[in-house]
């Protein structure tokens, strides 16, 4: 599969528009991280879960700067000057940031705060960016989860860009154990990884398993890849509770676990679709609350679950 191809050059104008928003949603860590064998390169596999983060963009012409609320969000107020730098477009504005999305968790928060301010700013300069446009103007700002896309992609997250996509997973539960603490995801990402060629082999075997597994809709290969890519992080960050969590999956008979690779989250993932899943919920939250941290639900998003990105 190939990688959107559209350019900055080829947006849609909205006529008319001087406000505009935008939302992105956040990914639960990661299906699977790693570094692929055939190029080196750092890769991701994205799973999207419903919280977001929603931009509102007012431009002020005659402004001679833009204020962001919360006012910590600097790298969501420099993405919006870069585009109104990029478009010629003289003013400020107001840049507003809703987000249900915890930060430092591994959640992706921060990436998306970047794609709905991207979306936010297009809508109020009368242009409707494309997913690839917003990697676009993400590139060169700080690694992205690759959230701008809907559905399961792999993204090389450090070069902020497109892999391929690999589909969309069905309705999921996540019963997430947080052990605290947050994850500056910029240094993590800057940190050499220390995979030898053995791993680098395996991670594209994994990355190949994974395909598969999504296209025909194989939920335990998918739960398996996610499981093993959880255990191969320890080489970089080992996880407290590891154990403990997985004993726990096996006792739902979960599909995995499933984890934050830069963040403080590691998930235990359950079907939806099983005639006893509340018991199994149930279960494996109560056993997870009896472990130091803290607990929260998280849902996948499927096909029918993402809205309009911006106005």
């Amino acid at each position: 599969m190939n990688a959107d191809k559209g350019a900055l050059g080829s947006t849609t104008p909205v006529l008319g528009a001087t406000t505009g928003t935008g939302t992105a949603h956040g990914t639960f860590g990661e299906l699977l991280q790693g570094v692929l064998d055939e190029n080196g390169l750092d890769f991701l596999v994205t799973f999207p879960i419903s919280l977001s983060s929603t931009a509102g963009f007012q431009l002020v012409e005659g402004a001679g700067e833009i204020t962001v609320r919360p006012a910590h969000k600097q790298k969501a107020r420099a993405l919006a000057e870069r585009i109104l730098r990029d478009r010629r477009v003289a003013g400020g504005g107001v840049l507003t940031l809703i987000s249900s999305i915890p930060e430092g968790k591994g959640l992706a928060s921060s990436s998306a705060d970047l794609v709905a301010t991207a979306h936010a700013v297009g809508g109020a300069l009368g242009l409707r960016f494309t997913e690839s446009e917003v990697e676009a103007l993400l590139r060169g700002v700080e690694p992205s989860d690759g959230v701008m896309y809907q559905g399961v992609v792999a993204f090389y997250h450090r070069q902020v860009r497109l892999k391929e996509r690999l589909g969309f997973l069905p309705p999921l539960t996540i019963v997430g154990h947080d052990i605290g603490g947050m994850v500056d995801t910029v240094l993590f990402n800057r940190s050499p990884k220390p995979f030898d060629a053995a791993d680098r082999k395996e991670y594209s075997r994994l990355l190949d398993q994974l395909r598969e597994a999504l296209l025909h809709g194989d939920l335990d290969t998918v739960g398996e890849v996610a499981t093993r890519s959880a255990r191969k992080n320890a080489k970089i960050t080992a996880r407290e509770y590891f154990d403990d969590i997985l004993r726990i999956c096996h006792e739902v008979e979960g599909l995995g676990l499933v984890l934050a690779h830069s963040g403080t989250n590691l998930g235990i993932l359950l079907r939806d679709d099983l005639s006893d899943h509340a018991d199994r919920l149930a279960h494996a939250r109560k056993s997870c609350e009896a472990l130091p941290g803290s607990v929260s639900l998280y849902r996948s998003m499927g096909p029918d679950s993402y809205g309009t990105r911006g106005a």
